[in-house]
């Protein structure tokens, strides 16, 4: 008997730098904090969770610079991922400061260095080769060299019956983008996955319900993310489902999205409905806020 497939990410594969800082930051001297540098990037920690919750063959495409490649394969070796990693010779691989707070919540400076400059070369359809989903790191659509490779993957993967989720992952980089571009870069995409605030900035409602139900309308599946209070799920311009999220004692949130998302796909390529698939990504979520970092 033949597995349900791979899930084939394609996305971005970040240095992560984590300070955590119980009190607020002291302009101009120092603040006392705990600080780790870790794997990460929302399209490695996607692939690392669905690895984590089930899924038997993840793939991701990621380009990094040549100065950390050796490291990130081996931790993607490790959270059972296979890496299919371009070195970059001229651009350093991403690198993301992430200021957590005592509350949990995170906030991030940015380098995207290599990540954004995947390019069309990068990419071949034989890698849609024994693939059943394809997903795609919102990051990648906030520069013009790997919006180009992103939109060749969704064009290859809707030729080949491959449904494609994206995330679209930042809501700054996403105003300054414009959700009209955005919306017109991801259209034949099969879901959406994004959080509350980038829901509410795609479709300019309030109510994250409400957003989803409007998203719904463009992208046959939505799952918008909330947090601790869970998700809601829409299809063909209506809420189909509210799903609670389980309790946690939250130390970094770093991640939680990307959990949410790895453990949905893997749970839709067993065969999942999308309300158990989000079950199971509320679950992977609270696990994620329980540790440092955006991995498993």
């Amino acid at each position: 008997m033949t597995g349900p497939g791979a899930l084939l990410v394609v996305g971005d594969v970040v240095t992560d730098v984590v300070a955590r800082h119980r009190t607020p930051l002291s302009p101009a001297t120092d603040t006392a904090a705990e600080i780790r540098t870790l794997p990460g990037g929302a399209g490695a920690n996607v692939a690392c969770w669905a690895a984590r919750s089930g899924c038997a063959d993840v793939r991701l495409l990621a380009r990094v610079g040549t100065d950390s490649v050796a490291w990130h394969e081996r931790a993607l070796r490790r959270a059972g991922v296979r890496p299919v990693l371009v070195a970059d010779p001229e651009a350093p691989t991403a690198s993301v400061i992430a200021l957590v707070g005592a509350d949990a919540e995170r906030t991030f400076l940015t380098d995207s260095g290599a990540a954004l400059r995947l390019s069309a070369a990068d990419w071949s359809p034989e890698l849609l080769d024994g693939t059943a989903r394809v997903h795609l790191s919102g990051y990648l659509f906030f520069a013009g060299p790997s919006r180009e490779t992103a939109g060749r993957v969704l064009r290859d993967a809707g030729a080949a019956g491959v449904p494609v989720s994206v995330d679209p992952a930042s809501a700054g980089f996403l105003a300054e983008l414009g959700t009209e571009a955005f919306l017109a870069a991801v259209d034949g995409a099969e879901c959406l996955l994004p959080n509350a605030d980038e829901a509410r900035l795609l479709t300019g409602r309030a109510d994250p319900a409400d957003a989803a139900a409007a998203l719904s309308r463009r992208f046959p599946l939505v799952a918008v993310t909330l947090g601790a209070a869970g998700a809601v799920i829409a299809a063909g311009g209506r809420v189909t489902a509210r799903v609670p999220a389980p309790p946690a004692r939250p130390v970094d949130s770093t991640g939680a999205g990307d959990a949410f998302t790895g453990a949905f796909l893997a749970s839709l390529l067993t065969g999942a409905d999308p309300v158990d698939a989000a079950g199971s990504g509320c679950r992977a979520g609270a696990r994620a806020v329980t540790r440092v970092g955006g991995r498993p």
